[in-house]
């Protein structure tokens, strides 16, 4: 799917729409794709003459990427972190390079979903991590 069909599903706008194509793979694993240009509002102090994609910036791509599992459930809704475990970073994603990742849903219970990811550059594994969100009601978020 392109970022237009993305945003049927997840709420992230620009700038904080970080995968520009999805696929559904099955029902528990999704693969999402997004080029780092090199003009990202991240990179900009990160660091300058020397930029590296932040790894809480990859981590939120691969929890995009995951969202899309979710297809109509998420419709109307917000998805929001609630644990980042395991999160290793082995190389860097810089200006030019394509993060492809590849998320598992691991368990759901109730509002809650656990997703194990890896994020590749090349067939380079580049960042994993364990984590869940809690699909909420944008009413019932907690301000």
């Amino acid at each position: 799917m392109n970022q237009e069909e993305i945003k049927k599903i997840i709420p992230h706008r620009d700038n904080m729409l970080l995968v520009e194509e999805a696929e559904v793979v099955d029902e528990v694993t999704s693969r999402g794709k997004i080029t780092i240009k090199g003009d990202e509002f991240f990179l900009k102090g990160h660091f300058p003459g020397n930029p590296v994609v932040p790894g809480v910036i990859l981590c939120e791509m691969m929890a995009q990427a995951s969202c899309v599992l979710l297809g109509e459930k998420a419709q109307g809704k917000t998805p929001f972190f609630t644990k980042m475990d395991n999160v290793k970073f082995k190389n860097t994603v810089r200006p030019g390079d394509t993060l492809e990742s590849e998320c598992t849903l691991t368990r759901s219970r109730g509002a809650f979903y656990f997703v194990s990811a890896k994020g590749y550059v090349n067939g380079k594994l580049c960042v994993s991590a364990d984590f869940s969100f809690a699909l909420l009601d944008g009413d019932k978020a907690e301000k």
